[in-house]
């Protein structure tokens, strides 16, 4: 289990616990409607909190993806200010019943980090990119730059990010938690090689996104 699932999901197993043995002294409806409720979200809270050991590619120059999910997006930028120049965007979509920990891609240094208020829409939704709460870090190797998003959704509103600036941070190492639907972002250079497309479904620190491309001189 995800260590940040401990504050949700033991108060509501005790209350369960609770429930199930006031059922005994007093054996009325409600009380086994509460009961079974907080059982079911009980168990649901654990499925979602769960947190399986990874893989990794042998290639240590595969870029793998950041977090378990959908691909819903992958568009062209014409510039973006910390890769400096083209990139592209690849935008992953996580379900309730997608794993919620965020990974390092790749072996790299924290540039910085920036956390950005903003709206609640459906992670699925194009402008979330853009518009929704989000925390942002910015990434350099010796391959490139890239960024990666963590971005709250309909029902996300809490996200969570382990990095700091001047971090050095290796494939799979933990960046950060989102709870509940949400959805990442990386940005990479348009030279990048995706080895992914729309629509695929891609597993944290084990699905290879791509590789970073011949830098022009």
């Amino acid at each position: 289990m995800a260590p940040e699932g401990r504050i949700i999901i033991l108060p509501v197993l005790l209350l369960a616990v609770v429930a199930t043995a006031g059922i005994t002294i007093l054996p009325q409806m409600w009380l086994k409607w509460l009961a079974g409720t907080l059982w079911f979200l009980t168990l649901f809270n654990l499925q979602f909190f769960r947190d399986p050991q990874r893989r990794l590619p042998d290639n240590a120059e595969a870029f793998v993806s950041p977090a378990d999910g959908k691909v819903v997006a992958i568009k062209a930028i014409d510039h973006d200010e910390h890769i400096g120049g083209p990139a592209m965007q690849v935008s992953i979509f996580l379900s309730v019943f997608n794993v919620h920990v965020q990974k390092a891609p790749f072996d790299a240094v924290v540039d910085s980090t920036r956390y950005q208020r903003g709206k609640f829409l459906a992670a699925f939704n194009p402008d979330a990119s853009d518009m929704n709460e989000q925390a942002v870090t910015y990434f350099s190797c010796g391959s490139g730059k890239f960024v990666v998003k963590q971005i709250a959704g309909l029902i996300a509103r809490r996200i969570l990010t382990y990095v700091n600036s001047g971090d050095n941070v290796t494939r799979g190492d933990r960046l950060g938690y989102i709870r509940y639907g949400s959805r990442v972002d990386v940005v990479l250079p348009s030279s990048f090689e995706l080895t992914i497309e729309l629509g695929d479904k891609v597993t944290g620190s084990e699905t290879v996104i791509g590789h970073f491309g011949k830098q022009e001189e």
